[in-house]
Order: C-alpha cells, then sequence, then structure tokens
C-alpha cells in the first residue's frame, strides 16, 4: 500500500510538471473554462492547450464535459486549489530567505568596504 501512495504521488506530481499545466491549473481554478477560453486566456495555440489538458485529464486531475461540440473542463478535485496555493507559499518562502541571504551579503560587502 505504501508503494502504491508513492507511486501515485511521484506520477501526480509528473503530471503537474509543466509550467503551462499548471497555467491550465490555476484558470480552473477560477472556475470551469473549454478550450478556445483557456487558449485565449492563456495566448497559447490550441494543440499545446489540448496537449496538456490531455495529459491532466489522464491522470484525473481534470475532466471535461461535452456540451454539443465544446468541451468545458473543470477540477476533479478542489484540492489542487490548496496545492497550488501551497505551492505558492513555499515560493514566497524561499523567496524570502533568498532576499534575506542577498541583504545579509550586501551589508557584509558595506562593512568590509568601511
Amino acid at each position: 500500500m505504501n508503494l502504491e501512495l508513492q507511486q501515485f504521488k511521484a506520477n501526480f506530481f509528473k503530471a503537474l510538471g509543466h509550467p503551462l499545466r499548471i497555467r491550465i491549473l490555476e484558470l480552473l481554478a477560477e472556475g470551469d473554462k473549454n478550450v478556445n477560453e483557456l487558449q485565449t486566456l492563456i495566448g497559447s495555440e490550441g494543440s499545446a492547450v489540448s496537449q496538456q489538458l490531455a495529459i491532466l485529464r489522464n491522470n484525473n486531475i481534470v475532466y471535461g464535459t461535452k456540451d454539443g461540440n465544446k468541451v468545458t473542463y473543470s477540477l476533479r478535485d478542489p484540492m489542487i486549489i490548496e496545492l497550488l496555493s501551497v505551492a505558492r507559499q513555499i515560493f514566497n518562502n524561499h523567496l524570502i530567505d533568498t532576499i534575506s541571504m542577498l541583504d545579509r551579503f550586501n551589508e557584509e560587502q558595506s562593512l568590509e568596504s568601511t
């Protein structure tokens, strides 16, 4: 069971491992969208968005609902929104650490030059 869970996590994070897929998820976190809406918001060509949606769909991260000739995409699990938020917080923490390190470096440089 533990190995299965680890494999699930590895596959899950691998599926998230592309900036365009993350952008798609961020947009879907705001509400359901069809491919044309996603293309317009992202400013990317259709085939790229469709390819990334297929990966997200195949990994059960998003699902599509067909309405005529349009497919509207949704997040399969709303906890994806929380995951993206946590990732942003981790990024901010790294950024704060980097800024603090740069500040310490600059302080040391100014002390050495005096």
